[in-house]
């Protein structure tokens, strides 16, 4: 076994790696960018070394850097993680030739399912049921629309390289294919420097389950079950659980089978996913790639089998055998897996960035497990993937596990920027989750049930925002307020939400408060300590946290969660001088290209510009009919959250 291993990765994956290594007394090196300087894995490591400048391109994607690093520091193997080099045939190749193992397959299977045109044409001699499709390194447009068109609608454009939803297309119709291949492949050069797309029929209820498969370098391969992704949002996983729900016995050994042929049939070794898409209305399975790394989702697949796969991972690189066969292996339990991102879902999930200010989180235990690679405090950059954090959650069934996803999401509490926690929470209890009902059109088609407009906050959240406010305040305040806390006269306070206004009066009296709220009374008493407010509203006992930063209060109560602003009363607030007619940028980005031509009339929702963040493509359009007076920036210009982009006039 290798004494010191570095991990040429960062945020969660480097943390979880570094927790095995430290159990099996590894040694552990970390690299870093100046963003990651201050991170969580840094100081968990033994070792931390500095790559470079912020930006992927300059630190994490710095093969040279990053093997200099390993060789100067004694590491004997490199762990790559997810992402980043993880996939990349050449740095696998450099590491080998430099002496140092690479944890992970041979170049020549990374090569081999890198390309998913090659690898769907190597599937096929292994007799792997593929979905039909175009493969092929013609590249040519017109030759691409003629294969759709042939196809037939709807069908999936879909980077060749790629990975993790990005430079993907749903295409409907064969006038809309065009646009949306320019666009895929734009997106594809960004994320991987690669704009080579494949062409496939699109399945209309799919889903999507892949298959845990790890192979040794003594002809020893096993599949660890199945995992079921299938709730997906623009083609990136929100929700994942093993084993599959309602997958018959016989599809799971077929499934698993073939994706055992698929690793043997390149050579594999070491851990890996086989994915396939499955068609609901026939339960028929197709390949669909290979990732040739540790997935993301692989906590589940360690919950219900009870291994340790980078533990499994490390013995294979350092040429041991896979520590069990498959007649060894069995499925215990449910395990469920959450996302917890920075992003708006009320805003179209844009990223969301900025420090967290404030952060709790459930309590870990046998069932519940967070893989993070933040604490209070961390600031979320706009340079790397949005992840808090992963919430993994077990249980003795289905049920029983979707009983602690509920309540583990419930404890979470984040303020500093915005999470999709909330829309995690109503995903585990719609029906059709719950029910097992699963397929890749899932949140699309309950769109309106898992992204309600935000609801009005209640007389009774108010009454303990106005309690909180009124025990975080106790300095007298000046004689005009007319308040002592320890007085008989009334103090008022206002909170805003979404430019609505909201009213609470309290007055002091013996034994604790009156409240009055939008029309209703209560009687009350609280303690605040920090952030956790107990408080007796009528009589019941609440447990609750307040969090203040700024103006912006958020409450979380009965695993709710209502951010609102308090309305300083001494605080003059200046109205914006362009009103609704320059539209900003939601997030920092880049400007990929404008759109529209300056002095033309265009209708309500036409595309005006197209930003990238995080690799992804957000398209900005008229937010009604009128003329575009001016842009701001140019194409290939970055911008700041909150930027002027766009002047539009509206009729």
């Amino acid at each position: 076994m290798f004494n010191k291993i570095l991990i040429a990765n960062r945020g969660e994956i480097a943390c979880r790696v570094i927790q095995t290594a430290k159990a099996l007394g590894i040694a552990t090196v970390a690299v870093y960018s100046d963003a990651d300087a201050n991170a969580r894995f840094v100081k968990l490591a033994d070792e931390a070394y500095r790559l470079g400048p912020a930006p992927a391109a300059e630190s994490y994607l710095r093969a040279d850097r990053i093997l200099a690093i390993a060789q100067q520091s004694g590491a004997q193997a490199v762990h790559p993680g997810y992402g980043f080099l993880s996939e990349n045939e050449d740095f696998a190749a450099a590491c080998e030739a430099a002496g140092i193992a690479f944890i992970g397959p041979p170049a020549s299977a990374i090569a081999a399912m890198g390309s998913k045109s090659a690898a769907k044409a190597l599937m096929e001699k292994a007799g792997v049921p593929l979905v039909p499709g175009y493969h092929g390194d013609d590249q040519d447009p017109a030759l691409l629309q003629s294969q759709a068109d042939a196809i037939g609608y709807p069908v999936l454009i879909k980077a060749s390289a790629g990975g993790g939803g990005k430079g993907m297309r749903i295409v409907e119709k064969s006038d809309d294919f065009a646009a949306a291949l320019a666009s895929c492949q734009r997106e594809a050069r960004a994320s991987f420097g690669d704009d080579k797309v494949l062409v496939e029929k699109y399945l209309t209820r799919p889903r999507h389950v892949e298959i845990q498969v790890f192979a040794d370098k003594l002809g020893g391969c096993v599949y660890l079950f199945e995992r079921d992704c299938s709730v997906q949002r623009r083609h990136q996983k929100v929700l994942e659980e093993a084993p599959a729900p309602h997958l018959p016995q016989a599809t799971r050994e077929a499934m698993g089978e073939a994706a055992v042929a698929a690793a043997r049939a390149v050579g594999y070794v070491g851990a890996g996913t086989v994915e396939f898409i499955m068609d609901v209305d026939t339960g028929k399975f197709y390949f669909m790639e290979m990732n040739t790394r540790l997935q993301v989702e692989h906590p589940v697949t360690e919950m219900i089998t009870g291994q340790d796969l980078v533990a499994w991972q490390l013995a294979v690189a350092a040429g041991g055998a896979l520590p069990m066969k498959q007649d060894q292996l069995a499925i215990r339990g449910h395990a469920i897996e959450a996302r917890i991102y920075a992003e708006d879902p009320d805003k179209g999930f844009l990223p969301s960035t900025g420090a967290l200010l404030h952060l709790a989180t459930p309590v870990e235990s046998a069932h519940v497990r967070i893989d993070t690679g933040v604490e209070q405090g961390d600031a979320i950059s706009p340079f790397y993937d949005p992840m808090i954090a992963k919430l993994i959650v077990w249980g003795e069934t289905r049920e029983a596990a979707l009983r602690q996803m509920d309540a583990a999401l419930a404890q979470y509490q984040i303020v500093g920027l915005s999470s999709n926690v909330s829309f995690l929470r109503r995903i585990v209890n719609h029906h059709s989750f719950a029910g097992g009902n699963v397929d890749t059109g899932l949140i699309a088609r309950h769109h309106d049930e898992l992204l309600p407009p935000p609801a009005a906050p209640t007389a009774r959240q108010l009454a303990l925002l106005a309690l909180a406010e009124a025990l975080a305040q106790q300095a007298p305040y000046p004689a005009a307020a007319g308040w002592r806390l320890n007085g008989e006269q009334t103090r008022r306070f206002a909170f805003r939400q979404d430019e609505e206004e909201y009213r609470a009066a309290l007055r002091h009296q013996t034994n604790g408060f009156a409240i009055s709220v939008e029309g209703q009374s209560f009687s009350a008493s609280a303690q605040l300590n920090g952030c956790q407010l107990h408080a007796v509203l009528d009589g019941a006992a609440i447990k609750a946290a307040v969090a203040r930063h700024g103006a912006q209060r958020v409450l979380f109560e009965n695993g709710e969660r209502l951010a609102v602003e308090w309305v300083d009363p001494y605080a003059y607030t200046e109205l914006g001088v362009h009103g609704e007619t320059h539209l900003k940028a939601p997030m920092p980005g880049r400007v990929v290209a404008l759109l529209a031509k300056i002095g033309k009339w265009v209708a309500k929702g036409t595309p005006l510009l197209i930003l990238e963040a995080m690799k992804m493509e957000h398209t900005i359009t008229a937010p009604g009919d009128g003329v575009v007076q001016d842009f701001y920036f140019s194409a290939g210009e970055q911008v700041n959250d909150g930027d002027e982009l766009v002047d539009f006039a509206a009729e």
